[in-house]
């Protein structure tokens, strides 16, 4: 279940917990009919809970609106993503898509080995060339055989200067 899936259901949750406390405070408001607000000990009372019953409903509604926020935020990510991805090479999207390469949401242009710490493939946009960062922070050699494999691999392919 990714992200967007989880914010879109916590929506849906929090919007029908709100429906069910605003019937729930209409039908108290009707219930009473005008009759504790004339009784000086108990009116206040019924004032109170109307007045708790309405906070209530307040926080609801601010916490769904920042539920929507966040569901924009994560829905303009994804459309920042998509965008990087339709200006990458083939070679790149294909390895995106077997799980060799994971496309780093914050930066897309960059993408980790599947199993290798730290280190980074690098695609540069405008010189249009595949670079790598931080391989020296690989300390296993079977790890960094396998991050080399990649990087040479695309690297032969895809920089031709």
């Amino acid at each position: 279940m990714s992200r967007l899936d989880i914010l879109k259901s916590s929506l849906k949750t929090k919007e029908e917990r709100f429906n069910n406390k605003l019937s729930e405070h209409f039908n108290d408001v009707k219930q009473a009919n005008g009759q504790p607000l004339n009784d000086k000990r108990c009116g206040q009372s019924t004032m109170r809970r109307w007045d708790r019953q309405n906070n209530a409903l307040n926080n609801l509604q601010d916490e769904i609106a920042k539920t929507k926020k966040a569901i924009e935020r994560e829905e303009s990510k994804i459309n920042g993503v998509e965008y990087i991805t339709s200006l990458l090479p083939v070679e790149i999207v294909s390895l995106v898509e077997d799980g060799t390469l994971i496309q780093w949401r914050k930066y897309p242009h960059i993408f980790f080995v599947d199993g290798v710490d730290k280190a980074r493939l690098i695609w540069d946009l405008k010189k249009k060339q595949i670079a790598h960062k931080f391989t020296s922070s690989i300390q296993d050699k079977e790890l960094y055989k396998k991050f080399a494999r990649v990087f040479n691999s695309l690297a032969s392919k895809l920089n031709k200067t």
